[in-house]
This record gives structure tokens, C-alpha cells and sequence, in this order.
């Protein structure tokens, strides 16, 4: 615990040791919020209050995800391998992987790429009549991940246009596109976390289940959050409550 809690100041250590219920860490950049992530997980394992396995902590970034579990493992050894640590697709991918079925697809799904979901949109435009010089295959979908990010699905999308003949134009290849998908056994990149929470929400055995395995979340670039990925790890949190999120206000708005 000593060496855990050593090089901590007050407010590090604060965050550190409170480890029930939810913590909000607000600070700028370089002023060890990382830190305070890395020493609580391995205090909580350290500590005994969960099993490594049972600890869910989440970053932006691949690369962030490893350098977090080599300086946990500098502190409590080769049981940081056993967390549950990654990125919000790459934790997605692992429930997905496992219960897809769930929502009508074989579990040994596809993610397209960008490549993928450019010829996939031409090909939407192309059978719908859509001039694809009007709309673009690059802005129909940058138009349908922002849908996504926001938890639209294309029935949804379409009834929030309201009138507007291009997001309804969208709308429509959007809901082809989905369809296309499906029938390919393939999801997007976007898709990933939709489906995860569409899968917790329509399976109250697989909620109870993750929710009951993970007895502590940890989010780490909080401020990066989208509506869908604030979603998730709400619903993840949800029956231990055991959430610690840090972020940075300048860059960006903390709640929705």
C-alpha cells in the first residue's frame, strides 16, 4: 500500500482512496489525473475489493490502454493483465463477440472498414437514384456516424428531419445501408457501442450479468465522451454505482 499511495499529493490521494460511489476528477492536462486512474486500480486490487477481472477501466486510445496497464503492473505485478482495460470499441467488441446472436447476428461478424462503408454508401446511392454529386459518399456518412453517435436510428433520423429534403434523402440511404449491413453479417465502426447497449437494454440477463462482474468503472478522457458512450458506461456502473471518471473542462463540456 505504501508504495501504491507514495508520490500522491492530498488531492490524488483523496480520489485514491475513496474508492465507493461515484468521483469526478477535474484537472488540466499534466497534472497526473492518468495517475490518480492507474493508483486507484491497483489500491482497489491491492486493497481487496475486487479482482482484477472484475475492474472495468476504459480509454481513448490503444496505445493509452497499454502504458495504464504497464504502470499498474510496476505496482502490483502481473495481475493488471487480468483487467478488463481498453478502449470503448475494443470492450464492446469483446460482449459483442459473446452475444451478438442476440440481435440477429452470427457472432463471427465483420466490422467494416472506411474503404467498406464508402462502396457500401455508393452502392446505396446508385440503387436509391441519389446523385452522388449532391450527395457525397464521405458527407452521407459522416452524416450517419454523427446519427449514430447520437443514438438515432434511421426510422429516428428520419422523423427528426422534419421536412428537411437532404437528412431525409440521408435518412433513406442510412436505413438501406443498415439493411446492407445485416445481410452482409457486418457492422460499422459506430455500430460497435449502438449494439452493445441495444443488446444490454433488451437483455436484462446480460445487464445483470456485466453489471454484477464489474464492480468498479474507470474512465479515463472523460470529457471525449459521446451520448452513446456516456450511455454505456451509465448502464455499466449501474448496480455498484462504483464510478471514477477524470477530465479535463477546458477541452470540452464534462455532462450532457
Amino acid at each position: 500500500m505504501k508504495e501504491i499511495l507514495k508520490g500522491l499529493n492530498d488531492k490524488q490521494y483523496e480520489a485514491v482512496v475513496n474508492t465507493e460511489g461515484p468521483c469526478l476528477v477535474i484537472a488540466g492536462a499534466g497534472s497526473g489525473k492518468t495517475k490518480v486512474l492507474t493508483h486507484k486500480i491497483a489500491y482497489i486490487i491491492g486493497e481487496k475489493k475486487a479482482y482484477p477481472w472484475d475492474i472495468l477501466a476504459i480509454t481513448f486510445t490503444n496505445k493509452a490502454a497499454n502504458e495504464m496497464k504497464e504502470r499498474i503492473a510496476g505496482l502490483i505485478g502481473e495481475q493488471a493483465k487480468d483487467i478488463w482495460m481498453g478502449t470503448f470499441h475494443s470492450i464492446c467488441v469483446k460482449i459483442l463477440r459473446r452475444f451478438i446472436d442476440r440481435i440477429g447476428f452470427d457472432t463471427s461478424f465483420i466490422i467494416f472498414d472506411t474503404t467498406d462503408q464508402r462502396t457500401l454508401v455508393k452502392g446505396c446511392l446508385k440503387d436509391l437514384n441519389i446523385d452522388d454529386k449532391l450527395f457525397t459518399d464521405r458527407s452521407v456518412l459522416s452524416e450517419i456516424s454523427n446519427a449514430k453517435n447520437e443514438m438515432l436510428e434511421p426510422d429516428m433520423y428520419i422523423a427528426k428531419a422534419n421536412g428537411d429534403f437532404r437528412k431525409e434523402k440521408i435518412g433513406t440511404v442510412y436505413e438501406l445501408y443498415q439493411k446492407r449491413l445485416k445481410e452482409n453479417n457486418a457492422i460499422d465502426f459506430d455500430d460497435i457501442i449502438n449494439y452493445t447497449i441495444k443488446i444490454l437494454m433488451e437483455n436484462p440477463d446480460i445487464l445483470e450479468y456485466y453489471t454484477n462482474k464489474f464492480k468498479y468503472v474507470l474512465v479515463d478522457e472523460y470529457q471525449d465522451t459521446n451520448k452513446a458512450q456516456f450511455t454505456l458506461v451509465t448502464m455499466l456502473a449501474s448496480k455498484n454505482g462504483n464510478i471514477t471518471v477524470v477530465g479535463d473542462n477546458d477541452q470540452r463540456h464534462l455532462f450532457f
